[in-house]
């Protein structure tokens, strides 16, 4: 293409949908730092409640207080957590392996779209 031509319909779609594509993939890839932010912070806060003894006072936030608990109930709740953040993140790198490939095909095929600038048949106009 000439830099006077317009890039035709059916590559612009072609793009569009690469874009979108990619901008997915930075979302999947924001979501599992954050899970693994939280499991890491998950494996601090045990490391210490492990360390305390079983007559220590423990606190939990709750929003934006602190709510005294106790030892075991706050060690089940965060292996719980750190459990549910460990599918999140299998669920999230599926996501983002299906999207790669995705973008490696749509990458392909734009590729084949610049080689052979013909739009496909189906967006030919009839004469």
């Amino acid at each position: 293409m000439s830099a006077g031509q317009q890039m035709p319909p059916w590559l612009q779609e072609q793009i569009g949908k690469m874009q979108q594509s990619q901008q997915n993939l930075q979302s999947i890839l924001m979501q599992k730092q954050q899970v693994e932010m939280e499991n890491a912070e998950s494996d601090r806060a045990l490391e210490e409640l492990k360390k305390a003894s079983d007559g220590d006072q423990v606190f939990k936030y709750a929003g934006s207080i602190l709510i005294k608990s106790d030892k075991k109930s706050l060690i089940d709740e965060l292996e719980e957590k750190k459990e549910l953040s460990k599918t999140k993140s299998t669920v999230l790198a599926k996501q983002e392996e299906r999207l790669k490939t995705s973008l490696q095909e749509q990458e392909q095929k734009i590729q084949e779209m610049l080689k052979n600038p013909n739009p496909p048949s189906a967006e030919k106009p009839s004469s």
